[in-house]
């Protein structure tokens, strides 16, 4: 296990095993984090999200309450072949409340997913998806908001480069 500086639990009991989290993070109450899961600088997750093995995040992410991500494409109660397979969501996403995040895919930089949303595809960098399965329904900024037909935002006045 390994903690880093400045990085506030509010409850160490849903963590167990060999994870890393990096500096300046905020993990809230009744969070689960698994054995080898890796969550990089600056992250915020909040209330009752569940990482089970085989989840990274990159710097910056958010991660909503009740999020669940999974890690094994049939489960079973037995299940003598489990097949580990990982998620990454990378640098600045964020993902919305009670969403559920599908094991194997990649959620792009920036990118925004809904809440209540069901993540079964790789997600595009600063792609907002919605519902359930999740589909892209705009492109949004580094700042979160939904950016024009040229990719400007009206609120950081710049073009954002996808």
């Amino acid at each position: 296990m390994k903690i880093g500086k400045n990085t506030k639990i509010w409850d160490e009991k849903g963590l167990w095993g060999d994870y890393e989290i990096g500096d300046n993070c905020t993990i809230g109450k009744f969070v689960e984090i698994g054995d080898k899961v890796k969550i990089g600088n600056n992250c915020k997750i909040e209330a009752f999200a569940f990482l089970p093995p085989g989840v990274i995040l990159e710097d910056d992410v958010f991660v909503g309450p009740h999020v669940c991500f999974t890690n094994d494409k049939i489960p079973r109660a037995v299940n003598d072949a489990f097949d580990l397979i990982g998620t990454r969501v990378k640098k600045g996403a964020s993902i919305g409340a009670n969403s559920t995040i599908i094991c194997g895919v990649v959620i792009g930089e920036y990118a925004m997913v809904g809440a209540g949303s069901v993540v079964t595809k790789d997600v595009p960098k600063h792609t907002l998806v919605l519902g359930n399965p999740a589909k892209p329904v705009a492109k949004v900024c580094y700042c979160g908001e939904i950016l024009d037909e040229k990719n400007y935002c009206w609120k950081c006045q710049k073009t954002v480069d996808i």
